[in-house]
């Protein structure tokens, strides 16, 4: 009988994968209340550790999941005992708000639906409901008053959006963002003149929405989705806030999004398209290309960047029809900036500043602000659009984050690259941004060298994706950009999102009940991971020992590397974080505390 999280029997080659199941001991201290998913009955699995070797003789092997861990000195990385790891695992969560956010927070989460997304899909699911919604709520007339930049696209809006409101905020006007998703908190997703919006006006707002809607709702007309009641709370905040411009990220697709309820923007943008959420979107270029273009408005200026043929001969066709030129922009020129870098990292990000710097300058020009379009130099932007462009920031996209923890207590050296890349295409931009900058860091040690990188250090990948993803699409584009780039994992941890229990931010305590992890999924991860370790051995090194490991929670995880960095003070641990927002929000929040 094979155990719920028991990996699949050992191929029968001379290098085996050898799985070691640990088991808690009784007197094993438990863990607060707040940590209730970690316990587990003393049979569950703590960790599954899989690691290459080739067998040396002697007696027969114990069976793999029985296999004892291995003495310290066998391997860099120190198996944790049970015990070791939950001594000192962190409660999830940053210091608890106040009663009523928390309650704030549980009224929301209740409008997340438990259908999958390909279910409910986003092809006009109720779309009718939104008319509906805006009548309730009062905001047809305060949402045509708002001048708004509109952006829609599967790489790089939220990059564009953040650029866009930089430099619209450097240049003096009072600014709203709405983005998505958040990493640690739901108020992220709003921003008042580049800053999350109060708590206190959170609430304020929260409620008022909440109150008239649950009012007027039931029967025929329900509570809006999860979605569709922050696109409404946005538009509800930046209409009262009163704000010049509101910079508005689509959530998903474009035409029957939650923001495309705005008539009349300003300006709209389409950043560079790939394959994602393809459960809904459609399977090819061409029918997510049509979904994006449903933000394109008849009069309204419409932007996108270089995009693969298939998808600008739909983007150009809708824009036809429209009677809409579509301007199509080249990445930003970084002698435009006067010396000065992105406040964003990575190459792809001139591409983002470049739609955005088109969308602020239409934005300026059909509002009536030609001064401050008026460059000192040909060559450089104005002033204001540097200083937006270089101090613009947004957390979970090439952010580089070392341990506070590891650092507070010796000369370790543990850092976090975050990157929350999801599909193929940003999986491979990903790959480029951490092996260069990993590469950089060795050669040229900046502010973060006095971490003593260079010396020796260990790549190591801890990653998860959403279940609607391929993972054998995005693995494959994440070790073959790195093998090309000189780069090689020394160890893959594979684990399931801390947010399934604070999906908004919430400090509040995940259920009481004793809750059996489901890690099916990290495992499924694991083999294919495995299975291209196997096929591409070329890639990584023919004599590499490569391992990876299935944890059922992220702080055993980040415990576990802590563990490593303190043991192996001469070793620098670069830590890739990839292939789910959620995920980097949760090490954000951990590494937060």
């Amino acid at each position: 009988m094979r155990a719920s999280g028991a990996a699949s029997p050992p191929p029968s080659s001379a290098t085996t994968t050898t799985t070691t199941l640990l088991v808690p001991s009784s007197s094993v201290a438990m863990p607060p209340p707040r940590l209730a998913h970690l316990r587990r009955r003393s049979s569950s699995l703590l960790l599954l550790h899989h690691n290459h070797h080739h067998h040396q003789g002697g007696s027969a092997p114990p069976h793999p999941l029985l296999r004892p861990p291995p003495p310290p000195q066998s391997h860099p990385f120190q198996l944790l005992t049970p015990r070791a790891a939950m001594a000192s695992v962190a409660q999830p969560g940053v210091a608890a708000g106040s009663a009523e956010y928390e309650e704030v927070l549980g009224c929301i989460s209740s409008l997340i639906t438990q259908k999958v997304r390909a279910d409910t899909g986003n092809r006009g699911n109720q779309w009718e409901l939104m008319a509906k919604y805006l009548q309730i709520l009062e905001l047809e007339e305060p949402i045509a008053r708002l001048k708004v930049v509109h952006v829609a696209g599967t790489k790089g809006k939220g990059s564009t959006c953040t650029f866009a409101e930089s430099i619209l905020r450097s240049c003096g006007f009072r600014t709203g963002l709405f983005t998505s998703p958040h990493l640690m908190d739901v108020r992220e997703r709003f921003r008042l003149n580049g800053l999350d919006i109060s708590e206190e006006k959170f609430i304020r707002y929260f409620w008022w929405c909440w109150n008239k809607l649950k009012d007027k709702t039931g029967g025929d007309i329900p509570m809006p989705a999860y979605f569709r009641f922050l696109a409404l709370l946005a538009f509800k905040i930046f209409s009262d806030e009163q704000v010049d411009v509101a910079v508005l990220e689509v959530g998903l697709g474009g035409k029957y999004d939650a923001t495309n309820v705005v008539k009349a923007p300003v300006v709209c943008g389409i950043s560079s398209l790939g394959y994602d959420h393809m459960e809904i979107l459609g399977n090819t270029l061409g029918e997510i290309a049509g979904e994006k273009a449903g933000i394109l408005k008849k009069g309204v200026p419409a932007y996108t960047v270089p995009q693969p043929e298939e998808a600008m001969s739909v983007l150009k066709h809708r824009a036809s029809e429209l009677g809409v030129p579509l301007q199509v922009v080249q990445p930003l020129d970084p002698q435009q900036l006067d010396d000065q870098p992105l406040g964003l990292h990575g190459e792809h990000q001139y591409m983002n500043a470049g739609l955005a710097v088109a969308l602020v300058n239409t934005w300026l020009q059909r509002q009536g602000h030609f001064k401050i379009l008026h460059k000192k130099h040909s060559v450089t932007l104005p002033d204001q659009f540097i200083e937006g462009l270089s101090s613009a920031c947004l957390q979970g996209r090439a952010q580089i984050v070392p341990d506070p923890e590891v650092l507070s207590k010796d000369s370790s050296s543990l850092i976090f690259y975050l990157d929350g890349a999801h599909s193929p295409e940003s999986m491979e931009i990903c790959a480029k941004w951490f092996s260069c900058v990993t590469r950089k860091d060795e050669q040229q040690p900046g502010p973060l060298d006095q971490l003593h990188i260079g010396t020796n250090s260990r790549k190591i990948l801890l990653f998860n994706c959403m279940s609607v993803r391929d993972p054998q699409r995005l693995l494959p584009c994440l070790l073959a950009t790195c093998a090309q780039n000189g780069l090689q994992f020394d160890h893959a941890l594979f684990v399931p999102n801390q947010s399934q229990y604070n999906k908004l931010g919430s400090h509040a305590s995940p259920p009481s009940e004793r809750v059996q992890i489901d890690l099916s999924w990290q495992l499924s991860l694991q083999r294919v991971w495995e299975g291209l370790l196997h096929s591409n051995k070329g890639l990584n090194g023919s004599n590499s020992s490569t391992a990876s490991s299935v944890f059922e929670s992220l702080p055993l995880a980040i415990k576990w590397l802590r563990e490593a960095a303190q043991q192996n003070q001469s070793t620098s641990y670069q830590v890739l974080v990839t292939g789910s927002l959620h995920l980097v929000g949760d090490v954000l929040r951990l590494l937060k505390e």
